[in-house]
């Protein structure tokens, strides 16, 4: 299908509730056919696709499959990778809309050096180049072909998420930072405009985070709810 926007998204099961209201926020918004598939480590692992041990320094199941993407699209065509804990305010046709065939990947650059030493759960904060540039990437797959099983198996995680896989940084292209708005991080003045919430410190759907981003969070859980009537 021409108009299908094949989306990905890291899964990790403390926030399988982060996932359902970001799915259905991006169903709700969009006036595009969607495919999404979350990336469910176990799976990919049982399909021999994924068998790198974890690293002690990531903090989400999903830290380095994102890189699988390309692969699983075949290395043809473009699509989305996001992670799990974000939630949709806008079209993402919009977004798509931004892909342009010069670029081998398109990315908010961010400028976030983390001055905490922990995020959610108890996990390790890691402070390293282009920090959270890869927590939304547009890829192209056919300009991915570096990101081999082999090579994301064995890679190490700063090479992956600072893109040093590429031949050089001409190939990363930008897009708005309002698709991928660091709450807690960047100014509330710019989540007025935000598309794309993105809970990098954890979010509402932990206990001892509910006030997250303050009325952000109460957004979230407005959404959990419409989500969980549609359900009904």
């Amino acid at each position: 299908m021409e108009n299908l926007i094949p989306i990905f998204i890291g899964y990790d099961y403390r926030e399988r509730a982060a996932t359902n209201v970001l799915i259905d926020s991006l169903y709700q918004n969009s006036n595009n056919p969607l495919s999404i598939i979350p990336l469910v480590t176990n799976q990919l692992r049982k399909a021999g696709i994924y068998y790198r041990s974890k690293d002690p320094r990531q903090s989400t199941e999903f830290s380095f499959t994102r890189f699988l993407v390309p692969y699983l699209m075949g290395f043809k065509g473009w699509a989305i990778f996001m992670d799990c804990d974000m939630l949709c305010r806008g079209d993402i046709g919009d977004l798509w809309n931004l892909r342009d065939d010069k670029y081998s990947l398109m990315c908010v650059k961010h400028k976030h050096i983390p001055s905490e030493k922990k995020k959610f759960q108890g996990e390790l904060q890691t402070a390293y180049p282009r920090k959270n540039w890869s927590s939304m990437i547009l890829f192209n797959s056919e300009k991915c072909d570096a990101l081999s099983i082999n090579y994301v198996n064995q890679a190490s995680g700063l090479d992956l998420h600072r893109f040093n896989w590429l031949e050089n940084d001409r190939e990363i292209g930008e897009i708005p930072s309002k698709w991928n708005y660091l709450v807690d991080v960047q100014s509330e003045r710019e989540s007025n405009n935000a598309m794309m919430l993105h809970w990098t410190l954890g979010g509402p759907w932990f206990n001892e985070q509910r006030e997250s981003g303050g009325e952000l969070a109460r957004e979230w859980f407005d959404m959990r709810k419409k989500t969980i009537e549609l359900w009904d």
